[in-house]
């Protein structure tokens, strides 16, 4: 719906609730104050905000020490609820003063007609008001308050319902029937029975908490290959939580690349250009230097967009006169690999549309990959599909699900190759931030339409293959200003965009804001930092001290400046650059410093 029709919409509605407010009965000398934490001197205590868009401030407030600021981004609009009992066939009323541009007050679940109450604009303390009545058998309902989608925060204090207190809340019984799915290498699929009356439930491994969902499924992720696990599950609501559920026992499988294979503790990824000279000058296989752990080969491309069938070719003599012969090529591979280093073909790239929008198209890639790989005696497979290669079909919306074709059929024929190759097959990913964090705010085209389907993309992607990953590197350059975990626009060049970008993959997010849906962090030793070497690699350079605090910030937790990360991850698997040869043209600059920080 178009803005203005919508905010007329909206100003209709609330005429129309003003005259409800008119004619409703009003709180009796009898009612209660039901809001817990109303004037929040308790922080968010009582309260959920939608992808962490609220906080707790001291100023402005409207009375006491503290106020709720609330922060729209995105396709959230700062959502800030608690649940209340009520008495069925009630009278309410719900009062609260907000200031800034739209803030919304309303109740949902009241069992007869939802109310809301908004204003466009309040410079200062504006008081909003409404009623409502409940059903015949409601004994719940949300109060909430929220912004308006692009709009600056709001705030919100001394938020009120008064009414006929509910029965008392009851503690739910422990859930029943906790099962396990099929186990991955580093994951485990739990489900169970609801439990009436639960809002939330605890996942617990080993007697220790390590999740908090509101459906009656999770993964369990970070998990050591070829591991037996104990896992229990309690069920809680604003009572409390229940006790914990049986204990059931899962093994996960036995390793394969998504355990790091036989990487280094900390890894130098870089791009050989292989098949071009891109400015930089041509480097021969053998003259690599020994400080690259891994080599993606740049680049295996499609003969077209949809047909699947990638080709590759070392760089023709007429632009890299200094090229190797075929022969000689193949035995610099091989004499990397005795070395320990690995070397895999990088499909795609700016120029390499790939879109496996067939099965057809998908059997294909999986025959003329493999091809590659067996002709130059490949370790592994790097996925760098970027441009328009991935996107999400309209109502494709849940990342743990995929429906759209071209991320279905990628999905299976990287399993595929993984099944034929084994457990040594080496699987890297390099996509841009627009394919996964920005899927913190928006994933595909968004719930009403008109976002762009390319956003997040790649989400479904990492998470069906989490247990075949080796690395993912996702590229921090060429990208615009990217909104972090502290909802916070981070952008390129500095430390603090690294450090903002890596602690989501290491934290994990809810996708689009949708607490729901989130996207469970990675293990950090799959994880690198993707960065250009040179100003002349690509937009987004990052001088050697930057990458350095990053990697203090984030292994040691120190020099993080104004970011805060989410946890400190010694085992972050190292850096990735675009290009071995653009490293060559600035003097090895990039590999040098990897090698000082880390003592290579």
């Amino acid at each position: 719906m178009h803005r203005t029709r919508l905010l007329a919409a909206l100003s209709a509605a609330a005429l129309a609730l003003s005259g409800l407010v008119a004619t409703a009965s009003s709180a009796g000398a009898a009612d209660t104050e039901l809001a817990r934490n109303g004037g929040f001197e308790t922080g968010l205590t009582g309260w959920s905000c939608t992808a962490g868009s609220g906080a707790a401030v001291n100023s402005p407030t409207h009375s006491g020490s503290s106020a709720l600021k609330a922060t729209p981004a995105g396709s959230d609009n700062a959502n800030c609820s608690q649940t209340v009992t009520v008495k069925p066939n009630s009278d309410y009323t719900l009062s609260g003063w907000v200031q800034g541009s739209y803030a919304y007050l309303g109740a949902a679940g009241t069992g007869t007609t939802d109310v809301s109450t908004w204003t466009s604009s309040a410079p200062s303390w504006q008081r909003l008001s409404t009623t409502f009545r409940t059903g015949t058998s409601t004994t719940s309902v949300t109060i909430y308050t929220h912004g308006w989608y692009g709009t600056p925060a709001y705030y919100a204090d001394d938020l009120s319902l008064l009414g006929p207190g509910g029965d008392p809340v009851r503690i739910p019984a422990a859930p029943t029937g906790l099962s396990a799915g099929a186990p991955g290498s580093t994951s485990v699929p739990l489900t169970w029975s609801a439990s009436s009356g639960a809002t939330s439930y605890n996942v617990y491994r080993g007697g220790a908490k390590v999740l908090d969902v509101s459906g009656t499924s999770a993964t369990v992720t970070g998990l050591a290959p070829s591991t037996a696990y104990s896992f229990q599950v309690s069920a809680a609501n604003e009572a409390g939580e229940s006790t914990k559920s049986s204990a059931i026992t899962a093994t996960t499988t036995a390793g394969g690349g998504g355990s790091g294979g036989e990487l280094p503790a900390h890894a130098l990824v870089g791009y050989l250009h292989a098949g071009f000279a891109n400015g930089s000058g041509y480097t021969r296989m053998a003259d690599v230097p020994d400080s690259w752990d891994v080599i993606n080969l740049a680049f295996g491309e499609p003969t077209s967009v949809t047909s699947g069938d990638i080709r590759f070719s070392l760089c023709p003599a007429t632009e890299c006169p200094n090229v190797e012969s075929a022969a000689d090529f193949k035995a610099a591979v091989k004499a990397k690999q005795a070395a320990g280093k690995k070397v895999l073909i990088s499909i795609g790239g700016q120029n390499g549309q790939v879109q496996l929008a067939t099965t057809a198209a998908r059997d294909t890639f999986v025959s003329s990959v493999s091809k590659i790989i067996d002709e130059y005696g490949l370790d592994g497979l790097d996925i760098d599909f970027e441009g328009h290669s991935l996107s999400l079909n309209t109502g494709d919306t849940d990342f743990r699900s995929p429906t759209s074709p071209v991320i279905v059929n990628l999905i299976s024929a990287v399993k595929t190759l993984k099944a034929k190759y084994g457990s040594k097959f080496v699987l890297t990913m390099a996509p841009e931030t627009f394919f996964v964090q920005l899927g913190y705010q928006y994933y595909g085209s968004g719930p009403w339409g008109g976002q762009d389907p390319r956003a997040g993309a790649y989400l479904p992607v990492i998470h069906a293959l989490r247990d075949d990953l080796t690395l993912l590197h996702v590229q921090d350059y060429n990208s615009g200003s990217i909104m972090g975990l502290d909802n916070q626009y981070h952008s390129m060049g500095g430390a603090d965009f690294h450090i903002a970008m890596t602690d989501m993959l290491l934290t994990g997010f809810p996708v689009a804001g949708d607490t729901t849906k989130v996207f469970p962090a990675l293990r950090p030793e799959q994880v690198a930092i993707g960065l250009p070497a040179s100003t002349q690699a690509g937009n987004g350079h990052t001088a050697p001290a930057e990458v350095n605090k990053a990697l203090d910030c984030l292994t040691r937790k120190t020099n993080c400046g104004s970011y805060q990360t989410h946890g400190t991850w010694p085992a972050l698997r190292g850096l990735m650059t675009w290009s071995i040869n653009w490293d060559r043209f600035n003097q090895w600059e990039f590999s040098k410093n990897f090698d000082a920080y880390f003592g290579g």
